[in-house]
């Protein structure tokens, strides 16, 4: 699996030829009516592991639900690390009770850190400090969903989608063709109907995860969290010794006291000299011993965890037919400095359980309709400049230390405003305010890194950021609880089809400008004794280093 990624990695950088043209998944035949003798349902959702979720929120709604999944619908071993934030959401939609949401969660663990070379680890709590079983998650929102009878057909790869003008016709390989009102796309970043819509075009930027769940480490140093760490400055990387900056994550895990799990991540673009998967897999052993302090020798694998997050500029992905909507990862609806999934599904589930909820009532499934639920995020698109200024270039004059400064300087100037500047931005979530704050504090404590910063991105991507930025004041203005009031009063007064339209527009810019983040509850108290027992641990793991392995740097 790690070679086929690799592959993939290699042409998706190296190819001069157009890519060849994506096989057809999505057709239309508005001659023809969609067959009335087939089973149908309002809405079937394509990609069950996480489309399950949203498949019983829409059941909840009143709806008739169908569930297809290419292989079994079962999650992995492996716990999914997520905030209580996002798992509430599952409470309010009525997905999970609150006693099943406890029955969910494995292990919940504080303080979380974050730190760079040269500056001071930030501790705090309550972000990413979840692991969910989703083995447990998935089995017990299926049992609901199936018993207000929605329906799961497993090893059933999406064949074929052939929108009519009153439905759609799905084709699978393991199955009779079904029919739907709506087909949600929940297959994540590699499925056929996105890079149908995408028209096999190369990514925009590229995160390449690689990692273990092990057993073995110590008890006594197996008590917080990373979010974003990094030991060491921009490296050389690959066969061509390319400048490459890398991350840490790390987290307990669930399955036992002295296991852990640990990612190394970087960000790229598409430059042919950049690492494979397998050279970053390799200077992950090399770099462990010297991030957690222990001996590889004394670890034993458990799982070995890899990816290759793909992110594109133009996302959210808009509706490419009627009918047909991208929901989750396959719309691009997450942050290209995250690695998606379950948190970027969360984030924006109840707007599209609402919106598809309210499109399916009104009876008006058009593409223009579906795709004010994928509209323009300014926010998102905002979030490009951070994860360009993370990725060092391949030529040119280059500072290693350039990144950690800059994180440290943007750390140091979040840090005098608390948890309303540093939990939203740690969470994926860009807002006025905390920019704002952030850039300013950055000038006035570090103009000189400020300059920096500025010179080396250039301006043309300084100036499209700063146009994101413009548009993201002008949300904010509109997400703003008089403007919503009045949105809201305007919309109950409309027409369907523009109550639908006014409606989805303040939720744009509510999610545009990141005021859906709210802090509903206080979050968990950072202690002294918290603080000093962590940093007494990073300071165990620092006195046991074993040293890394040669690395160039």
């Amino acid at each position: 699996a790690l070679r086929k990624l690799d592959e993939a990695w290699l042409r998706m950088r190296t190819s001069t030829a157009p890519p060849p043209p994506p096989r057809r998944i999505v057709t239309e035949d508005f001659a023809a009516a969609a067959p009335s003798s087939l089973e149908s349902f309002d809405v079937v959702v394509c990609g069950g592991n996480l489309g399950i979720l949203l498949a019983c929120a829409l059941l909840l709604r009143g709806l008739t639900v169908a569930v297809i999944e290419a292989g079994e619908l079962r999650g992995r071993a492996q716990d999914w690390n997520a905030s209580r934030k996002e798992l509430h959401e599952l409470v309010r939609l009525g997905v999970l009770t609150a006693d099943e949401l406890e029955d969910v969660v494995g292990i919940e663990f504080n303080p979380m850190r974050v730190g760079f070379v040269g500056g001071d680890d930030v501790w705090l709590t309550d972000v990413l400090n979840v692991g969910v079983k989703p083995q447990v998650l998935l089995e017990t929102v299926r049992q609901r969903f199936e018993r207000g009878g929605g329906k799961v057909f497993e090893r059933s790869p999406l064949a074929s989608v052939v929108v009519h003008a009153d439905g759609a016709v799905l084709s699978t390989a393991g199955n009779a063709p079904l029919r739907a009102k709506l087909v949600l796309d929940c297959m994540g970043q590699r499925s056929p109907i996105v890079s149908q819509l995408r028209e096999g075009a190369a990514p925009d930027g590229v995160c390449v995860v690689v990692g273990t769940c092990a057993r073995g480490y110590e008890e006594s140093t197996n008590v917080f969290g990373d979010i974003i760490f990094s030991d060491v400055p921009t490296m050389a990387a690959g066969k061509d010794g390319c400048r490459t900056q890398y991350f840490w994550e790390a987290f307990p895990a669930s399955s036992g006291a002295r296991d852990r799990t640990t990612y190394l991540f970087t960000y790229m673009d598409l430059e042919p000299e950049r690492p494979s998967v397998e050279d970053i897999f390799e200077d992950y052993w090399k770099l462990l011993p010297s991030y957690q302090g222990v001996d590889l020798e004394a670890l034993t694998l458990q799982r070995a965890l890899f990816g290759l997050f793909v992110s594109y500029r133009t996302s959210p992905l808009a509706a490419g037919w009627d009918r047909v909507l991208q929901v989750g990862d396959a719309s691009g609806v997450q942050s290209p400095l995250s690695f998606g999934g379950f948190g970027a599904l969360m984030r924006h589930m109840p707007r599209v359980v609402d919106g598809v909820s309210q499109a399916i009532a009104m009876d008006d499934l058009s593409r223009q309709q579906l795709s004010r639920l994928n509209t323009y995020t300014p926010n998102l698109q905002a979030a490009w400049l951070f994860q360009k200024s993370m990725r060092p270039p391949v030529r040119g004059a280059w500072s290693d230390d350039f990144i950690s400064r800059v994180l440290v300087g943007t750390f140091d100037a979040m840090l005098p405003h608390g948890d309303a500047v540093l939990r939203p931005f740690l969470q994926d979530v860009l807002r006025v305010d905390g920019l704002a704050l952030t850039i300013g504090g950055l000038m006035l404590t570090s103009p000189v890194t400020a300059v920096e910063i500025v010179l080396r991105l250039g301006p043309v991507a300084i100036a499209d950021w700063s146009l994101h930025f413009a548009a993201m004041c002008a949300f904010t203005i509109v997400a703003a609880p008089a403007s919503q009031a009045a949105i809201a009063a305007a919309a109950d007064k409309a027409p369907p089809a523009r109550a639908f339209a006014l409606r989805r527009w303040a939720e744009a810019c509510k999610y545009g400008s990141g005021l859906d983040f709210e802090q509903e509850q206080p979050p968990t108290l950072l202690t002294a004794s918290m603080r000093e027992e962590a940093q007494a641990a990073a300071a165990r793991m620092r006195e046991a280093r074993a040293p890394a392995s040669p690395v160039q740097v």
